[in-house]
């Protein structure tokens, strides 16, 4: 089959014009996809072929984990951490790792998340050594009881899951948490981390499956850097949920792919989190959460701090001082955007040399500021806290916000009126599964798209689970 420019096709209920590049580039077997946000998009019949087979394996995989004892699962665990433990193997990953790194450095891109440091090694090991301890429950989640018959309702494992991840080199230890509910995963990391995952996947994952007795393809890493096997993966129906981590136009599209085939998805979306600063006699203490909520930039660092006006003069020389001193822990300086009335007011207040201010108006506040080194946060003024949780409901990617105030009655309505998965009254960084729930995250969901059904922003190993019932019949002469 060939396609000229100007063809028309019907792609997944749409039709769809054929552009000069997609026509040239077309091949015999190719995937076609039309996600409405996007242009159109090809998959080329080798990778589409390739995320087929590796899902075949994982559907093949899935079967035979449902015949193996819990037993064989906890000793996964338990020698995937080993191994990341042992110096000899750590070495060679973390070997692999700086190939990765400085590649990354060559071409300009940011290496904040993919340095294997000693601290992700640990964080790794600390997740493995969670999910060893944790035992699926084979216990009944409600039992109803009626005259001579009575029903469960069990958990189930749901399949396969798919993940997109960012080129973070710690995700292996959140993937293979699904295993702990028998689910399998399939997965395609961001090509800096590349050489960094085929290594844990060589040294540490594929011989602790081995040791364990489990199926090879119980976790399987797509072999392949491309964007397009990561679309293919995300429009294979075999999929039994689709996570996308990370944040961005990317995680949207591959959201829209998995929604198009009627693909479950946890996308991230913007991050970002929102603190509001209201009646506050405790300077130490905003200081302290300020500085504490940017200690290093990830989804859940402050982003935005909104001010109250009648407690401006009070409190913005603690805001800035905790912005002061987190960009003073990384030896750097500190960017601040903030609107006229901050302006206005700064001559009233020390500011660090060399801070850099920017002015925005509050139309601006979903920017998400991306920084790799220099503390970046915006500063806006309004007049009450219901105003500024109005701000959030607008501007907001929906995620975390933190509401400082003595008057428990302004917290509290804030909680009721606010679009907040995430909600608090203190630093921002607390949100991530490992450190709040002691289990090891697969992926944060915001509401930037709408809330998520029935469960919360927190998808973990063991909530990914479909429910199956089971009657037991003691009367034969029972009838409807």
């Amino acid at each position: 089959m060939t396609l000229n420019p100007h063809d028309k096709v019907l792609i997944d209920g749409q039709l769809v014009e054929i552009g000069e590049d997609i026509a040239r580039r077309f091949s015999d077997g190719d995937l076609l996809l039309a996600p409405p946000s996007s242009g159109l998009l090809l998959v080329p019949k080798a990778e589409s072929d390739l995320v087929g087979n590796c899902i075949e394996d994982a559907l093949r995989a899935f079967s035979e984990l449902s015949n193996v004892a819990e037993s064989q699962i906890t000793e996964f665990y338990s020698r995937f951490a080993e191994r990341l433990e042992d110096e000899e193997v750590f070495s060679a990953i973390r070997a692999a790792n700086d190939v990765d790194v400085a590649t990354a450095s060559a071409t300009g891109r940011s290496i904040t998340r993919l340095v294997l440091s000693d601290s992700m090694r640990q964080d790794m090991i600390d997740a493995l050594r969670i999910w060893e301890t944790v035992a699926s429950s084979s216990v009944a989640r409600e039992t109803v009881v009626h005259d001579g018959w009575s029903i469960e309702s069990h958990s189930a494992p749901l399949g396969v899951v798919g993940f997109v991840f960012e080129g973070r080199p710690n995700v292996f230890a959140d993937a293979t948490g699904v295993l702990r509910s028998r689910n399998v995963c399939v997965f395609r990391i961001g090509s800096d981390a590349f050489e960094t995952a085929q290594a844990i996947m060589n040294l540490a994952v594929i011989p602790s499956l081995a040791d364990a007795g489990l199926p090879n393809s119980a976790v399987v890493l797509l072999p392949s850097k491309t964007h397009a096997c990561a679309w293919a993966l995300f429009s294979d129906r075999r999929l039994a949920l689709a996570v996308a981590r990370g944040s961005g136009s990317s995680v949207a599209l591959l959201g829209e792919i998995a929604q198009m085939h009627g693909i479950p998805a946890s996308l991230h979306g913007t991050g970002g989190a929102w603190m509001v600063v209201s009646d506050v006699a405790d300077l130490d203490r905003l200081r302290s959460v300020v500085q504490f909520s940017l200690d290093r930039k990830v989804c859940n660092t402050l982003n935005t701090v909104v001010i109250t006006r009648a407690n401006l003069g009070r409190n913005l020389q603690a805001v800035i001082d905790g912005v002061s001193n987190a960009a003073s822990q990384r030896k750097t300086h500190a960017v601040l955007h903030i609107d006229a009335h901050v302006g206005e007011a700064l001559t009233q207040f020390v500011l660090p040399n060399d801070c850099k201010l920017e002015e925005i108006d509050h139309q601006t506040l979903g920017t998400e500021w991306e920084w790799e080194n220099h503390p970046e946060v915006s500063i806006v003024v309004v007049d009450n806290v219901r105003e500024a949780v109005a701000l959030f409901n607008r501007y907001s990617p929906s995620f975390v916000l933190s509401v400082l105030s003595d008057d428990d009655q302004e917290v509290e309505d804030a909680w009721r009126s606010s679009n907040a998965p995430f909600f608090g009254d203190g630093m921002t960084r607390w949100v991530d599964g490992q450190y709040a729930l002691r289990k090891p995250e697969l992926g944060l969901s915001n509401w930037q798209n709408g809330r998520t059904f029935a469960r919360g922003g927190i998808l973990s190993g063991d909530s990914i689970f479909t429910v199956r019932y089971r009657v037991r019949q003691i009367d034969a002469s029972i009838k409807r």
